[in-house]
């Protein structure tokens, strides 16, 4: 096997002003989950798959109990404004090297696709259960700003903080290179769940940017699901905000024994 293997499912596709959603696993899954969820309401079709050793050593089986190994894949959904090039996948790289080569090999595929903007889709983390339905946004041309701040993205000063690690910021700054536009848009999300609640917030901006409209039924249902367990971490954090702290209770003791 090659360090990177590209299977072309679908040859010679014709599209219409094509834009590229990038949604791989990250924190709480939110881009992955947005991405995913466009492919299967837009009845999207498979471009490409992608296999590399720069991925986890790994392969999923399904309720089969047949293996695939682990790829990410490119598919099209056609809308009326753009079609959308969907990147979605497994895994992202387990090791920097691969973070570089295979972000280079998303963008070389892109622009194979004649795609002039890029949107990469993931979470950003709070540290906090309770969800705030809000879309935070970075760019590679500042221009873009005041058109994302209409679809209901938001700018903070120096926010995200310690930067973007992984395919949704390093593909922005690798998209300089090549003078394509490129915008990374974040759903708000604990960091500790799967978080399908930020996910539907993400997929309002992403249906006001491309001007479509998509059942977020499914999301919903997993979102309540996903409210329950929630409800219990709090329940638990309560629980054990009003215990006594271990070390000051063995401070006291030590104490009292001297």
């Amino acid at each position: 096997m090659k360090e990177i293997e590209v299977i072309h499912i679908k040859e010679d596709v014709e599209l219409n002003n094509p834009v590229l959603i990038v949604g791989l696993p990250g924190v709480g899954h939110v881009g992955k989950l947005v991405a995913e969820h466009l492919v299967e309401e837009l009845e999207a079709e498979k471009l490409l798959e992608i296999y590399s050793h720069h991925f986890p050593p790994q392969v999923l089986v399904d309720e089969n109990s047949e293996i695939q190994l682990v790829n990410n894949e490119m598919f099209v959904c056609h809308t009326e404004k753009h079609d959308i090039i969907a990147l979605i996948g497994d895994h992202q790289s387990s090791s920097t090297e691969g973070h570089y080569k295979l972000c280079t090999l998303y963008l070389d595929l892109a622009m194979e696709f004649g795609v002039k903007r890029i949107y990469t889709l993931g979470g950003f983390p709070t540290g906090q259960l309770t969800h705030t339905d809000e879309v935070l946004g970075a760019v590679n041309n500042i221009e873009l700003i005041d058109e994302l701040k209409e679809y209901g993205v938001n700018f903070k000063e120096n926010e995200p903080g310690g930067g973007i690690v992984g395919a949704s910021g390093l593909l922005l700054g690798l998209c300089k290179f090549k003078k394509i536009d490129a915008a990374c848009l974040m759903g708000l999300t604990s960091g500790y769940l799967v978080d399908p609640k930020s996910a539907q917030s993400l997929l309002k901006v992403i249906c006001k940017v491309f001007d479509i409209d998509i059942d977020v039924g499914p999301l919903e249902e997993r979102a309540k699901e996903m409210e329950k367990i929630v409800a219990r971490l709090k329940e638990v954090e309560q629980q054990q905000k009003g215990m006594p702290e271990m070390s000051t209770a063995k401070d006291e003791d030590l104490r009292y024994i001297g």
